[in-house]
């Protein structure tokens, strides 16, 4: 396998790629390259939040059905629920929507319920070195300051390790984070070339050079984490294309 992947990666003289695999019940490290790397995290950071706001429910006893407000100042474009011109929705709705769609409004809607200091405190305290919120999303305003989101292939595997062991929250919490996460609807990567019909538990990632997805395969033989990350590229389909061809190396050998 890891003579395979370094033959592809080989050819990839024009793109940086990241990229981690462990396998889930061990968290014996497969794979790895430039796993400490920080980068763009581009949608990647709406995985950390959707623990954090779990975690808060859960801190606070508070109810993941109760309303919340969407203010205008959060709508964005490309946005499910500004489509809708929706002025409240559940946390639940919100949670989902910002995984399953990775829609915009609802994250923005779910970084001001919590704040950008709570959030940071949050990946902090579960091992999160250098993932960090330091704007919303489509504030491309902040992004030309100099103010991203960032993370590293590390992070994001201890991350969805963490996920895949239930260590976070509890158990009917854990379970609905693993729920939703497989119930992606953007699978044009780590899915990409896999005709097989499998669970994945993942997200992705997109900027206009960043192209990401990260995850917990699912099969009869192993459960893996696998996460790839093309940083740096000038085409936002020939890096989802790589990640899909990675993926599907490295599932002929574990899946």
């Amino acid at each position: 396998m890891e003579k395979d992947i370094q033959n592809f990666l080989g050819e990839q003289l024009n793109n940086n790629v990241k990229l981690i695999v462990n396998d889930a019940r061990t968290n014996e490290l497969l794979l790895s390259k430039d796993i400490n790397d920080v980068f763009s995290s581009a949608s990647l950071i709406k995985v950390p939040i959707l623990l954090a706001v779990l975690d808060h429910l859960e801190n606070q006893n508070q109810s993941i059905s109760q309303m919340v407000k969407i203010t205008p100042d959060n709508r964005v474009e490309f946005s499910v629920l500004t489509e809708l011109e929706a002025e409240e929705a559940t946390l639940h709705e919100l949670l989902v929507w910002m995984i399953i769609v990775s829609d915009n409004t609802a994250t923005n809607v779910l970084i001001d319920l919590l704040g950008f200091e709570k959030l940071n405190q949050y990946f902090i305290k579960i091992g999160l070195g250098h993932t960090r919120i330091r704007r919303k999303m489509m504030d491309f305003v902040q992004l030309e300051s100099g103010f991203d989101n960032t993370t590293t292939a590390k992070d994001m595997a201890l991350l969805f390790t963490a996920i895949y062991r239930g260590e976070l929250l509890s158990k009917k919490h854990s379970e609905l984070v693993i729920n939703i996460l497989s119930r992606q609807r953007i699978n044009d990567s780590l899915k990409r070339y896999i005709a097989d019909d499998i669970k994945i538990a993942h997200k992705t990632g997109s900027l206009e050079t960043v192209e990401h997805d990260v995850g917990i395969v699912f099969t009869e033989k192993n459960d893996y984490i696998i996460g790839v990350f093309v940083t740096e590229h000038t085409n936002n389909e020939e890096a989802k294309q790589i990640i899909g061809k990675i993926s599907r190396i490295i599932y002929g050998h574990l899946g």
